[in-house]
């Protein structure tokens, strides 16, 4: 099952778009979700008692309008809707206990709003198991190729796995990028470094750890693509030409920042496209 976050922006309209393609492409459910925060107006200095209410009747008007998006878009997805109160990000961290990936829509407003690294994405995205997709309200043209970032870890490897599946559902091109750093001691003038020897190194760990993804996905043509640059920089300058940009997370730590490390905050914050962060 797909969940995605709705708030009635045009943000969260481009994510249920989105959503609801992916669902169709997987044959799996969607399951339309909107938090409805209401204590803010259950304390005494907010003198409007009705306003609950009207929360949750615009609440449902966003649903309706957003299932009717998804059965005109893709009639054949089974779609449900949940109205729930609470935390945006803690409602959707606990629905997607059965999910297969979760959607949120970037520069939104209200319980899913902000920037495309807003409040919702940052304490969402690396927290949960599942991927979490975060989409710009903006159209852009098919390019018929996903990018995925990639290092010379193990942790990289659930970021392949989705990057593989995606490029698979979609016949779509995978584009795999290896940005790596100079390191500063290596300009020492004390230090003997081959940048030959070095950049072959780090092609060879690519290529090494696509080995066995090709073997599984045999249709997925592949673009190995290694460069000597900022990961941020290189990741977002291809994600100007994808449909899809993937990368990990390691998982670690209680805070947002934490959990997503500077790279995936990085490119969450510029990137063009449809940013996936999957969680090692």
């Amino acid at each position: 099952m797909i969940i995605v976050g709705v708030d009635g922006s045009v943000a969260a309209r481009a994510a249920v778009e989105w959503a609801a393609k992916d669902a169709f492409r997987m044959r799996v459910p969607l399951r339309l979700v909107h938090a409805v925060n209401r204590s803010p107006y259950q304390i005494s200095k907010f003198p409007n008692a009705a306003m609950p209410d009207a929360l949750l009747r615009e609440g449902q008007r966003i649903l309706r309008e957003a299932e009717a998006l998804v059965r005109e878009r893709q009639p054949t997805v089974e779609v449900g809707t949940r109205d729930i109160e609470g935390a945006p990000a803690e409602v959707l961290r606990e629905q997607a206990a059965d999910a297969t990936e979760v959607v949120v829509g970037g520069r939104g407003r209200g319980g899913f709003a902000g920037a495309l690294l807003g409040s919702v994405s940052m304490h969402v995205a690396g927290h949960l198991r599942c991927p979490v997709v975060v989409v710009r309200a903006e159209h852009r043209p098919t390019y018929g190729e996903v990018v995925v970032g990639v290092d010379d870890s193990p942790e990289c490897e659930p970021a392949l796995a989705y990057a593989f599946e995606q490029a698979k559902l979609r016949d779509s091109a995978l584009r795999v990028l290896h940005a790596w750093q100079v390191p500063v001691h290596a300009f020492a003038s004390e230090a003997s470094y081959d940048m030959d020897e070095v950049r072959t190194a780090q092609h060879q760990s690519v290529s090494d750890r696509l080995a066995v993804f090709s073997r599984d996905y045999p249709e997925v043509r592949l673009v190995e693509e290694v460069q000597s640059a900022d990961p941020v920089d290189a990741l977002t300058d291809a994600s100007e030409r994808a449909d899809l940009l993937v990368v990990g997370s390691h998982g670690r730590g209680a805070l947002g920042s934490m959990v997503l490390g500077s790279v995936s905050r990085g490119v969450l914050s510029y990137a063009c496209c449809p940013v996936a962060v999957v969680r090692a």
